[in-house]
């Protein structure tokens, strides 16, 4: 099973400049679909997750172009060939 995962240039410097990756999980949700990106690129993992392993407040991510807050969060299922799209937040004035 491979996921599509996308990047905005910020987080693409932390995974080698690719802002495209595909990832294999080996659980089919949220979850285990970061723990593999964790895997290839443990220092982007970190922007993205914090030392719980609960999503950070200022990173969005969503499946198939539905926000995972609002779905099941890290359970949320992440079935083959979906494309997951990760957004730090923009703040400023």
């Amino acid at each position: 099973m491979t996921v599509e995962v996308l990047l905005p240039g910020v987080l693409a410097d932390l995974a080698g400049g690719s802002r495209r990756l595909a990832v294999d999980p080996a659980d089919p949700t949220l979850a285990g679909l970061l723990d593999a990106l964790a895997a290839r690129h443990p220092v982007l993992e970190r922007r993205i997750r914090d030392e719980a392993g609960a999503l950070r407040r200022f990173v969005n991510v969503y499946v198939d172009g539905d926000d995972v807050r609002f779905a099941a969060g890290l359970a949320t299922a992440v079935p083959a060939g979906a494309v997951v799209q990760v957004l730090p937040s923009v703040a400023g004035g």
